[in-house]
């Protein structure tokens, strides 16, 4: 099975030649790549987010797997959906599912479905793939789309996640895809973008989901994100860096109404 692109054309240039140098001019050659656990990373349209995932994967050495963990926008299949099997196409690549390790993972997370459905028409994982592609055509991946869950159904998932990538013994970085604030004043957006940030450096994921359902912040991708912090702790981790910042009034200059994304490297 390939699941072809949702988004290209829209989210990001359709063709090949095009994709390539739209993402060539975010990425940041002289980062210094460094050994990640797990990152957060945006899904806008490239033209607005683009910057932060740029800056995300020019900072990391890659992995052989790549477990994609994003929102659910669709409404499509069940609470948490992994397509097990097949291939992912993007115009500048043709990603493999690590069957192996979905395999593994739908063991040891039994709240996790075996669901194609949810990814079909799905843009926050697709959005990832132009800027894996830039630096390996190789790397596989797991897609997993998050639609609901509590905080302790999340942070089980996080830690069978764990398990799995620990099982396999090859290198593995967890992503959590999230946009931040949406369409409220740029001020504000920062000012509780920053509660949920403090929550993601500090490597707290029920801090995270708490803070974010207590402040009423319209962090899309708050659910993977707390599975991607568990799974991260759960690993090993010991640190976590805020890449960059920004808002869509950088690009629209519109302050009355943004989006935020913001880029972590969890090391």
């Amino acid at each position: 099975m390939v699941r072809e692109p949702a988004v290209a054309g829209r989210f990001y240039e359709g063709t090949q030649a095009a994709l390539a140098s739209q993402v060539e001019q975010y990425i940041d050659a002289g980062a210094g790549q460094e050994d990640a656990k797990a990152v957060l990373s945006p899904h806008a349209g490239l033209m607005y987010s683009g910057s932060v995932a740029g800056a995300v994967y020019s900072k990391i050495k890659f992995p052989d797997t790549f477990v994609l963990v994003g929102p659910n926008h669709t409404g499509m299949g069940p609470a948490v959906s992994l397509m097990r099997e097949g291939s992912w196409e993007i115009p500048t690549a043709l990603f493999e599912i690590d069957e192996g390790l979905s395999a593994a993972i739908l063991k040891n997370c039994p709240q996790i479905t075996s669901d194609d459905l949810a990814h079909r028409y799905e843009h926050s994982l697709d959005v990832q793939l132009p800027f894996i592609a830039h630096f390996s055509t190789d790397v596989k991946i797991v897609p997993i789309c998050v639609m609901q869950g509590s905080p302790d159904e999340l942070v089980e998932v996080g830690e069978g996640i764990a398990k799995a990538i620990k099982e396999a013994g090859y290198p593995v970085v967890v992503v959590a895809s999230s946009d931040m604030s949406h369409f409220i004043p740029d001020a504000m957006a920062r000012e509780k973008d920053k509660l949920a940030l403090d929550k993601v450096l500090s490597l707290d994921p029920c801090g995270l989901y708490a803070t974010v359902t207590e402040n009423n912040i319209s962090m899309c991708g708050f659910m993977p994100s707390v599975i991607m912090l568990s799974a991260a702790n759960a690993l090993g981790a010991s640190e976590a860096k805020l890449i960059k910042y920004t808002t869509s009034a950088e690009v629209s200059g519109d302050y009355e109404s943004v989006v935020g994304y913001a880029g972590v490297l969890i090391k």
